[in-house]
């Protein structure tokens, strides 16, 4: 069901992500859909409310952020609960976010942002009774220098890839590796763990500019999105490319 295997990921989270935090950052933040189109969030930096649009796994205008390290994410109920309906999710709503959401109601999710970084891509995929999931990657240029790849596994399975050639390397849930291009590609294979046997997915590649930050993250999906115009699936997982120029990726909060 949809959503449904995010609440695996949920369980894959720090026990304290959602601690008090009384640190500040400042940094810019991408707010990316994991599923439809999320329209009237807003969150507040520096004091001032600013609006959001998540697009459908892609990037969208980045957000100038400064304020506490556990972000707060806010959109009126209605909407909330209207997005949120048919997700199915199983997660349950983390203790801080059922907490403060007594006293704001408008308060649909948090996200703690990593300290000490420039850059950060959110993404925010819906949960239960009008609330989000939030999954957090730290961008900042010393992560991933531009020109390179990062593979990331947000499946709740096991995946093994093989990049360039080299033997396939295993990743487990919210794991994460690097990879230099040749000659501004990266070719892949991609196989997942289903009941204890391995099974290839696909070969392919992936192109790389120069000074690009390229994020290929590895999901288990049935959102419409992967559906071909024949209503078919490619796969039993999907694959969504993030790239930023290297431009944009050095900008910062001021």
């Amino acid at each position: 069901m949809k959503f449904e295997l995010l609440a695996r990921l949920a369980c894959c989270l720090p026990l304290l992500f959602f601690a008090a935090a009384q640190d500040s950052v400042s940094l810019k933040l991408d707010i990316v859909a994991w599923g439809p189109q999320i329209n009237g969030l807003s969150l507040k930096s520096g004091g001032e409310d600013q609006g959001i649009t998540a697009l459908p796994f892609q990037y969208s205008k980045p957000v100038a952020y400064t304020g506490s390290a556990l972000l707060e994410l806010h959109q009126d109920p209605a909407a909330a609960a209207k997005t949120t309906e048919a997700s199915n999710s199983t997660a349950p709503i983390p203790p801080e976010l059922e907490k403060r959401r007594k006293e704001t109601p408008t308060l649909v999710a948090l996200a703690r942002l990593p300290a000490g970084s420039k850059r950060a891509t959110v993404l925010i995929a819906p949960a239960a009774s009008g609330t989000y999931q939030t999954f957090v990657i730290d961008d900042d240029p010393s992560k991933l220098p531009p020109g390179r790849l990062r593979v990331h596994n947000y499946c709740p399975i096991k995946i093994a890839v093989g990049l360039n050639g080299a033997p396939p390397r295993e990743l487990a849930t919210r794991q994460s590796l690097l990879v230099a291009p040749r000659d501004g590609q990266v070719t892949y294979t991609l196989a997942y763990d289903r009941g204890g046997k391995w099974r290839m997915q696909e070969r392919n590649l992936v192109t790389i500019g120069g000074d690009e930050q390229v994020q290929f993250i590895v999901i288990k999906s049935d959102d419409d999105h992967f559906l071909s115009s024949d209503g078919s699936r490619s796969g039993f997982l999907q694959t969504v490319v993030l790239r930023r120029s290297g431009k944009e990726a050095a900008e910062t909060a001021p």
